[in-house]
């Protein structure tokens, strides 16, 4: 028998075999797949699921949505682009609800939001509703590292999940072409007179590459004969973190794409000034090469639910969410749009509400916080996840509270989805279940990885009996007209709940240059650690009386944000000791093994 099966024959809910294994440092967990194995039972990983299911053509998926053929532009049977002309079709249709999916601070495992987001999307498309889901496209790196993807998991997924998860229709590679072409023409500017006067110390324009690698963190280039390029200290990033990956999910149109790409300050000049990329005239041809990249992409769930999965931006580095276009989209063409904001509600919420719905003009109606009673203990200071441990969940659920109320500071109706584990008891769920309901937040048991759509019906009923009560009093969090210091200061006090903001270093210069370079009324888009509600890793649950330290201010004009780094934040991750990718194999049939 299968492990799935028998899980959701019981009414389980059963976190990855991958996750068990790799994330539980304390034994009880492969003590549990030990005693499974030895009852025959067998584990299905998130690859099989998604390689047994029978997927239809993209064209059937797109009918749901109202989608003509001549709309589609193919890849392959399953995926698609979506063309340039639908928009117009429908840009003036009244606009769906569009429900945002977010989370309490993680555990290294993640607490299954992604997976929570194609569930609720699957579910209402069991209650009979026109449903969207838009999501992030996965970046290669923790694909082959230690994250894994994100095309979710179990019976909750995107498919297909292979091509998903690796090269998906090329969206990267098209950022990572524009991001080094400009970066090409930057150095040869430089060796071909330097006309613009740069500052070879004050480049600030990164090569990038999406995969995980520690070494092109900080490299020197033009090492060599004259002719090799002038000699400087260069770095490389992941290219999610890359400012057009951020720009292509902020931008409306092909326009509104060339305007931000030119807008990217890439250095300074000797007298301390941005010098442009639309000043090193590379705007064209980066845009050419992102001609298609700017489409909407559309997949299925394993249940056929069209799903809109389009850009990645890190969401420390930039805002964490899918694309502008694609969410409009989704919104346009179905009554309901799920979508899902990276890390936890502190960063990729706040980012979502205060940065993306300000700029895309989204209404925002109702906001999911998904929690685990593991994750409420690990706050709660338990070691051992897997044992009943009701001290540690009471003092730990204190993180879930300020979720809550940080979500209902935007007006908000928050709905809370416990995303069940094996090893939860009873009493757990009780206790999580009680404290939310007096906490006055509607509250659901989540199964959509052991059951898919049938396991997310009550959640997907709590949340429209929330859009059903009619409530757009969606507010951001401050005003524009603030100043960057406030606006910092505003977003660590209210939703991080920290005394105070501390300017080290850089940032405190930076503050008055930011002023007189004309950038003081943008968005800031905060750059911390996600595990903690501070900018301390190491405070767990709800920290009290601690001070943010902001160290560095960076313009991301393009984008239009100012962001603030808050610890040290790595924008070219490295590799595990033992990286996933030592267990991804293709055999001779083309057939992919090891992803999850």
């Amino acid at each position: 028998m299968i492990i799935t099966e028998y899980l959701r024959d019981k009414n389980y809910l059963q976190i990855k075999l991958q996750y068990l294994i790799k994330y539980d440092a304390y034994g009880s967990s492969v003590f549990y797949v030990k005693t499974m194995q030895e009852r025959g039972y067998r584990m299905k990983s998130d690859i099989e699921i998604a390689q047994e299911a029978e997927l239809i053509h993209i064209r059937e998926v797109a009918k749901q949505l109202g989608i003509a053929e001549d709309d589609l532009e193919l890849y392959g049977k399953y995926k698609a682009k979506i063309s340039d002309e639908l928009w117009e079709q429908v840009k003036d249709r009244e606009d769906g609800k569009l429900v945002l999916v977010t989370a309490i601070n993680p555990t290294p495992a993640g607490e299954g939001k992604t997976t929570t987001s194609v569930g609720i999307g699957q579910a209402m498309a069991k209650l009979g509703k026109k449903a969207a889901i838009a999501l992030r496209e996965p970046s290669l790196g923790p694909c082959f590292g230690i994250k894994g993807g994100a095309a979710g998991g179990g019976y909750a997924q995107v498919v297909p999940m292979e091509d998903l998860n690796l090269h998906f229709t090329g969206d990267f590679h098209a950022i990572t072409s524009a991001n080094n072409l400009l970066a090409a023409m930057l150095d040869n500017h430089i060796k071909q007179g330097n006309k613009l006067g740069i500052d070879t110390n004050q480049v600030v324009w990164k090569r990038c590459m999406d995969m995980n690698d520690r070494v092109l963190r900080n490299i020197v280039v033009g090492l060599g004969r004259p002719v090799d390029g002038v000699v400087r200290e260069d770095h490389f990033i992941i290219s999610v973190a890359s400012e057009i990956m951020a720009i292509l999910c902020l931008a409306d149109n092909m326009k509104d794409l060339k305007d931000r790409l030119g807008r990217m300050i890439v250095a300074y000049n000797y007298e301390g000034k941005p010098v442009t990329a639309s000043e090193l005239n590379a705007v064209g041809a980066m845009a050419a090469l992102l001609k298609d990249a700017i489409k909407p992409n559309m997949v299925q769930t394993l249940e056929h639910t069209p799903a809109f999965v389009h850009g990645g931006p890190f969401a420390n580095i930039a805002h964490g969410c899918n694309s502008i276009l694609a969410t409009k989209l989704a919104l346009k063409l179905s009554d309901y749009t799920i979508t899902e904001a990276g890390f936890a509600a502190d960063l990729g919420a706040e980012k979502f509400l205060d940065i993306k719905c300000r700029k895309g003009g989204l209404t925002p109606n109702c906001v999911v916080v998904v929690a685990t009673v593991r994750a409420l203990k690990h706050h709660g200071g338990a070691k051992e996840l897997s044992e009943e441990n009701l001290e540690a969940l009471e003092k730990g659920i204190a993180n879930l509270d300020k979720h809550i109320e940080n979500m209902k500071k935007y007006n908000l109706p928050v709905v809370v989805a416990i995303n069940r584990f094996v090893s939860d008891t009873e009493k757990e769920l009780e206790f999580v279940d009680k404290h939310c309901r007096e906490f006055g937040v509607p509250v659901a048991l989540c199964e959509v990885w052991a059951k898919g759509g049938e396991g997310g019906i009550t959640l997907a009923e709590e949340v429209l009996a929330q859009l059903e009560k009619g409530t757009d009093n969606y507010t951001p969090l401050y005003d524009l007209d603030m100043s960057i210091k406030e606006k910092i200061e505003k977003i660590a006090k209210e939703i991080y709940g920290a005394d105070g903001v501390e300017f080290v270093g850089p940032a405190k210069k930076m503050l008055k240059t930011i002023d007189e370079l004309g950038y003081g009324k943008l968005p800031v888009c905060m750059s911390k650690t996600q595990k903690s509600l501070s900018d301390n890793a190491a405070l767990l649950g709800r920290p009290t009386g601690f001070t943010v330290s902001v160290k560095e201010l960076r313009i991301s004009a393009g984008a239009g944000f100012i962001v603030a780094m808050a610890g040290d934040i790595i924008d070219m991750p490295g590799l595990p000791k033992k990286p996933a990718a030592e267990s991804i194999d293709i055999d001779e049939n083309g057939k992919i093994d090891g992803l999850f």
